[in-house]
């Protein structure tokens, strides 16, 4: 019942964002979408309130919980988490980036999986060789890690360097990602 309710919603235009919550090996994500594609992927540390009223405030206060909702994305999360998948063939809405930010977007999209890339060669492949700091803002302001991969960005040195997920689930990501390549 709810699920039929959710599509009557989504199909009428009475919904700006449908979410839910996936286990992960990282811990859980909440998942939120619009009808042009995926628009947030938050961590646990996020704090699902506060994920739950910037997106109120930043895509629409029409918000539904749908327990159910997007399968295909939850079962292409879990064969990437078990070393099967290399990408992710899910619409992406990114309303939620900007300027610069989403020049970055674009230029992580371009990372293989399984390599790294240092802030400063995305700031280069950029066109904007300068602007290593703003790429670890766009990073860190990426509305769709995972998707869009901001945890193969790492430090010159090849360090890790930040992460919203945390320091743990970055260095979980590249472990995953080095293993399976």
């Amino acid at each position: 019942m709810h699920t039929r309710l959710v599509r009557r919603a989504t199909d009428g235009g009475l919904l700006d964002l449908t979410y839910r919550v996936v286990d992960s090996p990282i811990g859980p994500l909440l998942l939120a979408t619009t009808p042009a594609g995926l628009v947030r992927v938050a961590f646990e540390s996020e704090g699902r309130d506060a994920v739950l009223e910037s997106l109120a405030d930043r895509v629409g206060p029409r918000i539904l919980h749908d327990p159910h909702g997007f399968p295909g994305l939850v079962e292409q999360l879990r064969e990437y988490f078990a070393g099967r998948r290399h990408g992710f063939d899910v619409a992406v809405d990114l309303r939620l980036a900007h300027g610069f930010g989403l020049e970055v977007l674009a230029q992580l999209r371009e990372i293989p999986y399984g390599t790294t890339r240092s802030y400063a060669a995305v700031a280069a492949s950029a066109g904007r060789p300068r602007a290593v700091r703003a790429v670890g803002t766009a990073c860190a302001h990426n509305p769709v890690p995972l998707v869009v991969p901001c945890h193969r960005v790492v430090r010159s040195d090849g360090t890790p360097g930040g992460y919203l997920g945390g320091p743990q689930a970055k260095e979980f990501l590249l472990r995953l990602e080095s293993a399976a390549a």
